[in-house]
């Protein structure tokens, strides 16, 4: 809250006998001192440097009357003066040489003080000296630090906390806004059965869909209302209104509780691309003490996604107020009424990014059933804004989303098709075998279940995503070939999104082994789900676009565009991604409503076991393409497909 304090009257002191010293010296006119070693500038300058220092033995010292005082007082008053601001001492300027009368001489001093945060607070001072015998003495005043300082006053620090900026979505409408919320609570006196209504409200509580993590927590309800008077309204817990009204009827006539109507800021809903957006959250230990010019105990602060990294931005900067205190009776500091310096809060600033609400909730629609890690990026082809991305099971903390570094899988022979197109190593209609197992090197590639094709068009290998006939195919792409076609996708760019990212790792001069499994999507090739996504846009669009997340503030270094890809080859892959879908290893996405959709399945081994592996799907529909990423999900079929398809339809709807 900022404090507004009425200005005390200067007090205006007689004092004999410089009054008398200056009369006389005005009689005779004013002369400017040389700077010769002897003038009152090597006096000023000890003193300033001992006003920091905290030593002022070097320094001739007399009050307003002319009698001596010792350097020691001065010192300590100084800082008593300084108040809240001792800690950080003024930096201190003589301006230009003094000016000196007779036995008086008078310096101009700039006084810059460094306030939190960064905001200065300068003023310039009138340092009156005397001269006694060869020695310019200073005259000391608490006036010399402050104009209305008096003695016995200190300088106190108040601060008036900015009002925080909103992260807006594509629409340019605040993501996190007031929503109506309901305050579960209890009435001690009502309550009759506690150990039966704790039982029903836990039972109540988790039944809320999406679950809330962690679980309501009550353990030490008890307590709590046998503390509270038994008229208290004792809370339990703050419900968004949709979750009470899931279960109203099973807790709204229980004996005792209590319901409050309330609005809090909040995202859409509890899931809503919380990774990406991180949280908001009182100052942590580790905030103070990392930052202590930066925050207070109470201060709001972000931490983690777009709020962590663009808190500055987004908090703006405190107003600071300087005032003057003064000691009370029992010794507590008490507020003059003085003000002496005031900067005014600056509210922070937007940041605008191109998430869109609608397809966000339906990212988290599909992962909200997922109890394994995962993620879904969902990228609009057109200009490569980030629509979605969401990251599970609930309100995961973590954004897997744009940087996991684990491998493709087959998602990846999307990219490996492509590069044997554009060397015309194998055409979609080439027939191509695909044996039960290929052997290189000693080591044996197989496929998922053992299945085995025969010599059939490479088309239809890609569409039921034989291994063995990639692992054939890949000394085509020869030792670099992979990487230079996984770069003309973006991948292993530097990307400016707005947040960290992983753009990839494509394999690259490995041995005949390390080819074959690489161009599987195995070895030593690594992604992220936003990557692969990005990655998919590309080949939907026919040149790679870096994804865009921010918008305000602008990226200071996007990634250029990238090249136009091989017409014949680019049409091919995404004729072979639309087969995925109609007659391959994606056919459950076959009577998805909408325009046709293409895509990849991948299932890829993340250690040495061929049972472990990880669940992919990427792909596109209309103008928006996708990535599906479950961390130790089995085969795609089972956990990535079905959770494209949920995507797929809570977008149709």
């Amino acid at each position: 809250m900022r404090l507004s304090y009425p200005r005390r009257p200067r007090r205006n002191r007689l004092r004999p006998p410089l009054a008398l010293l200056a009369a006389t010296a005005l009689a005779a006119g004013a002369l400017t001192a040389c700077s010769g070693g002897d003038g009152p500038e090597r006096s000023v300058d000890a003193f300033l440097a001992g006003w920091r220092s905290g030593d002022l033995q070097a320094v001739g010292l007399v009050d307003p009357t002319g009698a001596k005082v010792p350097a020691a007082d001065v010192a300590r008053e100084l800082k008593e003066l300084s108040g809240e601001l001792a800690a950080t001492p003024p930096a201190l300027t003589r301006r230009g040489e003094a000016k000196v009368t007779k036995d008086v001489a008078t310096a101009v001093v700039k006084v810059d003080w460094a306030l939190p945060g960064g905001t200065r607070w300068a003023y310039e001072r009138p340092v009156r000296l005397t001269r006694g015998g060869d020695e310019w003495r200073v005259i000391w005043e608490p006036q010399v630090v402050q104009e209305q300082l008096t003695r016995g006053d200190r300088l106190g620090l108040r601060r008036d906390t900015a009002t925080r900026a909103a992260v807006l979505d594509a629409a340019g409408q605040p993501i996190v806004a007031p929503r109506p919320v309901v305050r579960v609570g209890l009435q001690p006196g009502e309550v009759t059965d506690l150990p039966g209504l704790t039982r029903k409200l836990d039972a109540a509580f988790r039944a809320i869909r999406p679950a809330i993590t962690p679980p309501v927590d009550l353990s030490d309800l008890r307590k709590r209302l046998a503390d509270a008077d038994p008229g208290a309204f004792v809370e339990v817990v703050t419900l968004r209104e949709e979750a009470y009204r899931q279960i109203k009827p099973r807790i709204y006539e229980l004996p005792g509780t209590k319901f409050r109507s309330d609005k809090l800021d909040l995202a859409p809903t509890r899931e809503f691309a919380r990774a990406v957006l991180g949280s908001v959250d009182p100052a942590q230990a580790d905030d103070l003490a990392q930052h202590p010019d930066r925050y207070e105990a109470g201060d709001l602060v972000g931490h983690g996604g777009l709020q962590g990294h663009h808190d500055e931005r987004l908090r703006g900067a405190p107003g600071l107020t300087v005032i003057t205190e003064r000691p009370g009776p029992d010794g507590t500091l008490v507020p003059t009424g003085t003000e002496v310096f005031r900067s005014e809060p600056k509210s922070g600033q937007p940041v605008r990014t191109t998430l869109d609400v609608a397809t966000q909730n339906a990212a988290d629609t599909a992962l909200r059933g997922e109890k394994r890690r995962a993620a879904l990026v969902a990228v609009r082809i057109s200009d490569g804004a980030v629509l979605a991305a969401a990251n599970g099971p609930g309100a995961a903390g973590e954004n897997l989303a744009f940087t996991a570094q684990v491998p493709p899988g087959s998602t990846f022979k999307m990219v490996s098709a492509l590069g044997l197109l554009d060397r015309g190593a194998v055409t979609p209609d080439a027939t191509v075998d695909c044996p039960k197992t290929f052997t290189v090197d000693g080591r044996p590639f197989k496929n998922s279940d053992n299945f085995v094709l025969g010599p059939v068009p490479f088309r239809t290998d890609f569409a039921k995503s034989c291994n063995t006939a990639f692992a054939a195919l890949a000394p085509k792409l020869g030792p670099d070939g992979l990487a230079v076609t996984g770069r003309s996708l973006g991948l292993e760019g530097q990307w400016d999104v707005g947040l960290d990212a992983f753009t990839g790792k494509v394999s690259a001069n490995g041995g005949a082994t390390e080819q074959a499994a690489a161009a599987i999507g195995q070895g030593t090739t690594l992604v992220s789900p936003l990557a692969m996504a990005s990655a998919t846009a590309a080949v939907a669009r026919g040149r790679f676009e870096q994804p865009k997340l921010v918008l305000d503030p602008a990226p200071a270094q996007p990634a250029a565009p990238g090249p136009q890809l091989k017409p014949e080859s680019v049409e091919g892959v995404r004729a072979m991604m639309r087969e995925v879908v109609t007659a391959g290893s994606g056919s459950a996405l076959r009577d998805v409503p909408g325009a046709p959709v293409h895509g990849k399945t991948g299932t890829a081994e993340y250690d040495d076991n061929p049972a472990h592996t990880h669940a992919w799907f990427v792909g596109w529909q209309g103008d928006v393409a996708f990535a599906v990423f479950v961390e130790k999900g089995g085969a795609s079929t089972a956990t990535a497909v079905p959770a494209a398809e949920r995507f797929l339809r809570a977008l149709s709807r």
